[in-house]
Formats: C-alpha cells, sequence, structure tokens
C-alpha cells in the first residue's frame, strides 16, 4: 500500500524502480487487468510497445521498462549482463506489487521472457515471444568479429543519439559483449533445454526477412530453429507468421501480438476456470 492508502495497481504509476547498483523507469498504467509486462529488444525502449497497449486497450494493467542504460532516465550500471536483465524482471514486478504476469518479449527480450517463464512456472501466466527466442547456433568465430566491427563502426556516430533515448548509453564493446552472450545463449544446447521445460503457454509472433547485421537467408534459417521446439513441447506454438521483418515488426504488426496476448490470457482464465 502506498503512503495514501492506495494500492500499486490502483492508479497510474510513472517512476524509477531501484535495483543493485542502478535504477530503471518504469511506467504501470494499474487498474484491475490482467498484468502484462513488456520485455524491450536488446537495446530499444518501452516506447517501441506503444501500438500494442493500445490495440489491447485499457482492460489491462501494463507496465513497460526501460534496461540499464537505456532510454533517456534508466541509469548506467556495471553489470549488463543477460542473468542482470531477468533480475530485472522481477525487481520491476516486486516494485509493481505484482505476483503473476504475463510476459510478452521481442528479439534479446524475446529470450529474457523464454528464461524468466522457465524459473517461474507459478508466477508466470504465459508469454509471448516477438521474433526471438530461437534455438539456432549462429554464432561462431567469424560472427564474433562481424559484431565487434559492426558496434564499433557505429560508435562514432551512437553518442550523438543518446540524448533521444535512441541509442544506449554503452560502449560499443559493452554493445558488442551483450549480443555475443546472447549469440551464445541462443545455441540450440543451450536455449533448447530451457524451452523444452517451459510448462505455461507460449506463443510466438514470428518475423519474415532479415534483422540489422544479417546477410542473404540467414535470418529465416536461424527461425527454423524453432520447429523442433513446437514438436518437443505442446506448451509452444506459432501464434502468427506475419510479412514485417524483425525490426518492423512491433510497428507493423502489433494486432498479431495483441491477439497473441489475449489468446494465452484466455487459455490461463480457463485453466483456473
Amino acid at each position: 500500500m502506498t503512503k495514501n492508502g492506495m494500492s500499486p495497481a490502483d492508479s497510474k504509476w510513472t517512476g524509477m524502480v531501484p535495483i543493485d547498483d542502478t535504477a530503471l523507469a518504469v511506467t504501470d498504467t494499474g487498474g484491475p487487468g490482467v498484468p502484462v509486462l513488456y520485455l524491450n529488444g536488446q537495446f530499444a525502449t518501452q516506447g517501441y510497445w506503444r501500438r500494442v497497449i493500445a490495440e489491447l486497450g485499457t482492460g489491462w494493467r501494463h507496465i513497460t521498462y526501460d534496461e540499464r542504460a537505456r532510454g533517456t532516465k534508466s541509469k548506467r550500471s556495471a553489470d549488463y549482463s543477460f542473468e542482470a536483465a531477468v533480475r530485472d524482471v522481477d525487481a520491476v514486478l516486486a516494485a509493481r506489487g505484482v505476483d503473476r504476469a504475463l510476459v510478452v518479449g521481442w528479439s534479446y527480450g524475446a529470450v529474457v521472457g523464454a528464461h524468466w517463464a522457465d524459473r517461474n512456472p507459478d508466477r508466470a501466466l504465459g508469454a509471448i515471444l516477438v521474433d526471438g527466442a530461437f534455438p539456432y547456433d549462429w554464432l561462431d568465430d567469424a560472427m564474433e568479429r562481424r559484431i565487434r566491427k559492426m558496434f564499433r563502426r557505429m560508435g562514432w556516430f551512437t553518442p550523438l543519439l543518446r540524448p533521444t533515448g535512441l541509442t544506449p548509453r554503452m560502449t560499443a564493446d559493452q554493445q558488442a559483449d551483450s549480443n555475443i552472450e546472447l549469440g551464445r545463449l541462443s545455441r540450440e544446447r543451450e536455449l533448447g533445454p530451457v524451452l523444452d521445460s517451459i510448462t505455461v503457454p507460449v506463443r510466438y509472433v514470428v518475423a519474415s526477412g532479415t534483422s540489422l547485421g544479417s546477410r542473404d537467408d540467414e535470418q529465416e534459417r536461424i527461425r527454423t530453429g524453432l520447429d523442433a521446439v513446437t514438436a518437443r513441447n505442446q506448451n509452444i506454438r506459432i501464434a502468427a507468421k506475419v510479412a514485417s521483418n524483425h525490426g518492423a515488426i512491433l510497428k507493423r504488426d502489433f494486432a498479431a501480438i495483441a491477439e497473441a496476448v489475449r489468446e494465452v490470457a484466455a487459455l490461463d482464465r480457463g485453466g483456473r476456470g
């Protein structure tokens, strides 16, 4: 309860949530609806979700936040690891007084969402994974070199965009390290067992075409890693394969994402009778 006797769920709240050596900018629409926690792309911000949120409407409790050193307000940290990103999910939910939530993650956020749902089956209402969390061995030494080269090339102009929140307040090497860690976590032997052990409803919304840094049909080959997962785990299904590419999916196919959220929420309500 707050000082005025109101529950965190009663009204809209925007503020900073401290965790470890940093603090995250959080927005919570409040209300009695199903809590939906949105997990951003690796260097994206909570504003990317505005079309999905608008499509779902006010009957839901929407919680968004900017990860460490992302956006204009979240603070820098000494720890930009994947495990820190998973801890941040718990910190945000605890700060907002949410025991159970449906998580919706895009790209890097999809991998975070998959791990969190696997580790918290009693707290996860389900997960919507948007063009991410594909178990596939796409990282090798050559790819590591490509990633480091790409971020170093972008390093001259990304600081100019930091005041707008369009780029993270991280060095080129920190960004490359995060991307390379994602590649290691995405390997079939790493991510496959996580997905296989998920016991809550999961729905994928899958894009088409390329993403930043990919070549030719590389991204489509990565997405094929999902086929074996859906065959092994009946809790995981593909809700939609859409025409948008990786970068445009939240902007153009927000309706498909919102429909997958409704589907998973309905399954939870049905399971509880």
